[in-house]
């Protein structure tokens, strides 16, 4: 991982510039101290800590040892693989990093250096864990639950609102638990969660695009004639993306509208929409779950999906839909009692 720093760097920094190791503090136990130099400037150096993993809910505590044996240097940590969540709390606790896959960020003060570049999002190598990954339906309902929820709850709690097994409860949990999106008490209940942290972590395995079937419609009257017939369609639906979105946050005005229905062709039938891969302003989706039609909200006889479903989908979309979705959260952390119930009795 050393070396994989120094190639990084010297790969990045022009050729006035060295970077090279150096001898360790016979006073501190570090991987390696880097010196890098900027031609007729003092060098500055910073401190090389490799670890085999970082999970999230241990940054806090590991940087805060680090500096204190770093006497004043830069701290930097290195592995195979560091999340993006991992990332995301290494740069809020003011530490440098590096990984295998391309991830890089290097600050220093003195010489004045920053440095940023991006690889992988998800693990290439398979970890030995009981869960690495919030993919499927059962993930997906847990996900929701905790999301729709307000804690304190226990885990047995959320394995029956969310219909789901209490081991696959406890391994998401858990997963989340080391990833710092939420927190818990000694008896292992839930005490807190992160709620954008959460949405952004499960669209790390969840897309509205890939997770559920999905085709593409024509609804020549413009969406406000789709929403008149969604008032007397018998079926189960919930509108997602956003559509959903500017009922809550209101934004640009949409212009397609993403219905999650049973049967697309039969609900297409029966809403009048001819199917369409050009210039399409309807999307139907045949749901990963049931869930997507749980706990949603009406507006004029209107059904639309929950707002953590909305802001999951709106995160996975091209376009303007992630800055929508992050203008959605901003408004769900703003407005709970508005969305959710504060306990799930």
């Amino acid at each position: 991982m050393v070396k994989l720093l120094l190639r990084s760097l010297g790969q990045r920094l022009p050729s006035s510039w060295t970077v090279e190791p150096t001898r360790r503090d016979r006073g501190v136990r570090w991987d390696a101290v880097i010196r890098i130099r900027q031609k007729g400037q003092p060098p500055g150096e910073i401190c090389v800590e490799v670890r085999k993993s970082l999970d999230p809910k241990d940054v806090p505590r590991l940087v805060e040892q680090a500096r204190e044996n770093a006497r004043g240097m830069s701290v930097l940590f290195a592995a195979g693989f560091l999340s993006p969540q991992t990332r995301r709390r290494l740069t809020e606790a003011g530490a440098s990093y590096v990984d295998a896959t391309g991830n890089l960020r290097v600050a220093l003060d003195q010489p004045a250096l920053f440095i940023e570049s991006t690889g992988a999002d998800k693990n290439p190598a398979r970890e030995n864990r009981p869960l690495a990954s919030l993919k499927g339906p059962a993930a997906g309902r847990v996900v929701r639950a905790l999301a729709d929820f307000a804690p304190p709850y226990g885990v047995r709690e959320i394995a029956t609102r969310s219909r789901s097994p209490l081991g696959s409860v406890a391994r998401v949990v858990a997963l989340l638990d080391r990833e710092a999106v939420l927190t818990r008490n000694p008896r292992g209940g839930i005490e807190t969660v992160d709620l954008p942290a959460l949405i952004r972590r499960w669209t790390q395995d969840y897309s509205l695009m890939r997770s559920n079937v999905t085709s593409t419609y024509l609804e020549p009257r413009e969406i406000a004639a789709l929403l008149e017939r969604l008032q007397r369609f018998r079926g189960p639906y919930a509108i997602t993306g956003s559509l959903a979105a500017t009922t809550l946050a209101p934004t640009a005005a949409a212009r397609l509208a993403v219905l999650f229905v049973e049967d697309p062709p039969e609900a297409a039938q029966a809403l009048g929409l001819r199917p369409a891969e050009a210039g399409a302003n309807v999307v139907l989706g045949r749901p990963f779950d049931p869930v997507v039609f749980e706990r949603g909200f009406t507006v004029k006889k209107v059904r639309y999906a929950c707002p953590s479903q909305v802001a999951a989908d709106l995160l996975t979309s091209p376009g303007r839909g992630p800055s929508e979705a992050e203008a959605l959260l901003q408004w769900m952390e703003e407005n709970p009692d508005a969305w959710r119930p504060k306990t799930l009795r």
